[in-house]
């Protein structure tokens, strides 16, 4: 069922395009880098990633919201998706798990959104020109002065936003490691995944140093996820790049996987549109095989970039040959551009927490 609300809304482009909608969620008026994702179920995963911050995100897939929400499924404390876009929203959904309906939870949240509009059309400009940035209107708008904003926006640092303030512990019964979780934006499944395989988890800031993460006595360091260009966190990298030497086992995913090739000296590289849905083919050179993976990036590490005494490309996207991971040789580490602890996506490669275990094991 489509929701019914006669409240006008405009997409506004950077080229000057303007696609005509409806309103739902929360009104007013937000500028944001537009973004699409291919996935077909897990919208209330997509809405509370960190990785999603300052961009407004399009679902590609036509009918969003007919099983609801619930408290269960977020992936984070809020949501700092700038906006919304789909084309038919449901209002009545039905679903034995649920416990509202989308257009409450953006207003919850303070999302602004738009629907009713031609969403093909808006990811195929997309993928002809690149990611651009754009702005959601409720109402009347001064179209130049607006493209003026539009044009000037950029997402900027932004780890800084979405990390802890101070760590946090989370306790695993029957534990057997202890791991620090650097938060560049973790997904709330990244914690769950270490603490169920036995590990206490302190989740730590993006700006922790090397001297207080090594206090820690870690058995192994999980990077997490995040937003934004990665190039822009040097703080991180430096401290990476300080903790190399410890040679403690790590595991980075997404935005950690580019900070640790960063902090080995490898360069990053942003895409044209970026991989984000659940439907993304890489294979694991190590073991020949193909896997589909839940993706949400828009950097990617530069493959022939990765110093050969540092590591080797172990990873490749199956679409466009980029790198999707990286095996270090110069310390006990491996890192991924996908994400294995997806839960609105493919558990495929969940694996990977397996092998993160075992490298702990043996170092112990």
């Amino acid at each position: 069922m489509i929701f019914e609300n006669n409240k006008k809304a405009s997409l506004i482009l950077a080229d000057g395009t303007v696609f005509e909608g409806r309103s739902f969620g929360a009104e007013g008026r937000v500028i944001g880098e537009i973004v699409f994702t291919t996935a077909m179920t897990g919208y209330q995963e997509t809405l509370t990633d960190p990785s999603y911050c300052g961009q407004i995100v399009t679902q590609t897939f036509p009918l969003i919201g007919n099983y609801g929400v619930n408290d269960i499924d977020p992936e984070s404390k809020g949501s700092v998706v700038s906006g919304y876009i789909v084309r038919e929203h449901c209002e009545e959904p039905s679903n034995f798990r649920c416990e509202g309906d989308l257009d409450s939870y953006l207003k919850g949240l303070g999302i602004i959104g738009i629907y009713d509009i031609d969403t093909r059309r808006l990811t195929r400009i997309i993928r002809e020109s690149g990611v651009m940035n754009g702005a959601i209107v409720c109402g009347e708008y001064d179209k130049d002065a607006l493209l003026e904003e539009i044009r000037a926006y950029k997402v900027g640092e932004v780890v800084p936003k979405v990390s802890v303030k101070e760590k946090e512990f989370y306790h695993a019964e029957n534990a057997k490691f202890n791991v620090v979780l650097m938060d560049y934006g973790y997904k709330f499944n990244i914690r769950r995944e270490l603490v169920k395989r036995g590990c206490n988890v302190t989740v730590m800031p993006y700006n922790a140093t090397a001297e207080e993460i090594k206090a820690l006595n870690p058995d192994g360091i999980m990077l997490s996820n995040g937003p934004g260009d990665p190039a822009d966190n040097v703080v991180s990298i430096n401290t990476l790049r300080e903790l190399i030497p410890a040679q403690i086992p790590t595991f980075g995913i997404c935005l950690g996987h580019q900070l640790l090739a960063l902090a080995n000296g490898a360069r990053t590289e942003k895409l044209k549109y970026g991989h984000r849905g659940g439907n993304q083919p890489v294979k694991d050179l190590d073991i020949d095989r193909t896997f589909i993976t839940s993706q949400n990036h828009g950097y990617a590490v530069v493959s022939d970039s990765v110093p050969a005494e540092a590591g080797v490309v172990s990873h490749i996207n199956g679409n466009d040959g980029t790198c999707e991971g990286v095996r270090y040789t110069n310390a006990p580490a491996f890192t991924v551009q996908f994400h294995p602890e997806a839960c609105g996506g493919p558990k495929d490669t969940a694996y990977l927490f397996d092998r993160f275990i075992k490298l702990m094991e043996e170092r112990k």
